[in-house]
């Protein structure tokens, strides 16, 4: 397609004709009422006159008699631009002035009416004026009127106006339409050319922002923050299908090699049967890092947020750190929670208590003490902040270099000194995924020593207007799935 059908076919284009013919009818419309207007004041005027002129006439004849009306009216004839003078006898003989012709029964019915008329000197009746026919004592008739050829100047003024304007209109619609047009083409168009770029596999195309602030901004502004993030899906299913590739070879090829050598050189039941067991454990652990990525996807991709609610965050967090004492016993750590009561927030309950039993379960793997002497701590505290529910854990383990944190969030990043630990480097990924799902972020901060995780979420909109009291009444006991106690 031409240029040219380009721009006759665009809808630019087609908006610019249809407020073209709105302006076109405006201005129809506008200069219409003026013109009208105009003739309006102006026979006003023209009456006006006449009705002055008839009282001075008739004034001038009943103290002067016909004598002197008959002089008052040459004299007035003569002048320049005078007015229409002509009196007769009651049957219509011309006595004087300066009408030469005009129609018998415009004399015949005195008032005032608009008639043709001939001028002295001139036999036809070419010319329209404004007239009125006023009966004198004696039945003499007096006739004053006014030449309404202003009027039809006026008029032609106007409609020479009415058509320069349009014309004027026309071109400069037309004019501006196609700069205008050419502009939207060739923004649409540099679109249309990045989107095929984009659909051709290069995902770093981004569409170009003018810097004028209008809609195609804002559009393109939209679509690049799009493009950015489709852009770190795709990066991440990438790099998701490289860990997989290169992070459970080694416990798929473990798999395999036990359960080969159990078929080798197994010599009894007893034998088969616990080589059976460390296959199904190491399947369930297989299990849990598909379950874990599963769950990671369906946050990325927004779709827990139909199981969403208010609930109280402090309800949930006190039930996590109560689930972990006995654990934390165990392994000879000392957990302490610090919860403020109420927390509102929105969201889904059973995520949050994952991603809060994530951080404890992490605290607990990695937060032995730095330095020996120490007393191996975790400390869990949930509290209100400008505006935020923010939830921390806290251990005086080793911690992560600053240098560091930005990666570990990252599915399948585990630390150097994390490698002789179970887990497949998923657990603060699935933590991060469940932040951003909430409207909020995960932090990570040096505790001096040791790792201060904060999961830092917006109150409930409702927290404003709704009682603490109600909003702890509707909270129920928390729900944190078996697999919140087990690494990944």
């Amino acid at each position: 397609m031409s240029a040219l059908g380009k721009l006759f076919r665009s809808t630019a284009f087609r908006l610019l004709l249809a407020y073209l013919f709105v302006f076109t009818v405006f201005a129809f419309f506008a200069l219409g009422y003026v013109a009208w207007n105009a003739r309006r004041v102006l026979d006003d005027q023209i009456v006006n006159i006449i009705e002055a002129e008839i009282n001075g006439l008739s004034e001038q004849y009943r103290t002067g008699g016909l004598r002197r009306l008959v002089g008052t009216i040459e004299q007035r004839a003569a002048e320049p631009g005078a007015s229409l003078y002509l009196v007769t006898t009651p049957a219509g003989e011309r006595i004087v002035g300066n009408v030469a012709a005009i129609p018998a029964e415009v004399l015949q019915r005195p008032g005032q009416r608009e008639t043709n008329y001939a001028r002295a000197g001139d036999a036809e009746m070419p010319h329209r004026a404004i007239v009125r026919v006023f009966v004198l004592p004696g039945g003499f008739r007096l006739l004053v009127g006014r030449d309404v050829e202003e009027r039809a100047r006026l008029r032609e003024v106007i409609r020479r106006a009415f058509g320069w304007s349009l014309l004027l209109v026309g071109v400069l619609g037309l004019l501006g339409g196609w700069f205008v047009t050419k502009r939207v083409l060739k923004r649409v168009d540099d679109m249309g050319e990045t989107s095929r770029t984009i659909m051709a596999g290069d995902l770093s195309g981004r569409l170009r922002v003018g810097g004028a602030g209008d809609e195609f901004d804002r559009l393109a502004q939209n679509l690049n923050a799009m493009l950015e993030r489709i852009s770190e899906l795709m990066a991440g299913m990438k790099e998701v299908s490289d860990n997989i590739a290169h992070d459970l070879k080694t416990p798929l090829t473990r798999l395999r090699n036990k359960a080969d050598a159990a078929l080798r050189s197994a010599k009894g039941m007893e034998e088969l049967r616990a080589a059976l067991e460390a296959t199904i454990e190491e399947s369930d652990n297989l299990i849990r890092v598909f379950n874990a990525l599963l769950m990671i996807a369906r946050l990325e991709a927004g779709n827990a947020r139909e199981t969403t609610g208010e609930f109280d965050a402090a309800e949930v967090a006190r039930g996590v750190a109560e689930l972990y004492e006995a654990l934390a016993e165990e392994a000879g750590v000392a957990l302490r929670a610090q919860i403020d009561q109420p927390l509102p927030v929105h969201g889904n309950r059973e995520l949050l208590g994952q991603a809060v039993a994530n951080l404890i379960d992490n605290a607990l793997k990695y937060g032995a003490p730095a330095h020996p002497g120490m007393t191996a701590t975790v400390e869990v505290t949930a509290r209100r902040a400008d505006g935020h529910v923010v939830i921390a854990v806290a251990d005086r383990g080793p911690g992560i270099p600053e240098s560091e944190r930005g990666r570990v969030t990252e599915r399948f990043v585990r630390l150097e000194s994390a490698r002789s630990r179970p887990g497949f480097g998923l657990g603060l990924s699935l933590v991060s995924a469940v932040a951003r799902l909430h409207g909020g972020v995960l932090k990570l901060e040096d505790n001096a020593p040791g790792l201060r995780a904060v999961l830092q979420l917006p109150l409930a909109p409702a927290a404003q207007g709704q009682a603490a009291e109600h909003v702890a009444k509707r909270a129920a006991p928390p729900f944190v799935p078996v697999e919140a106690r087990r690494a990944v």
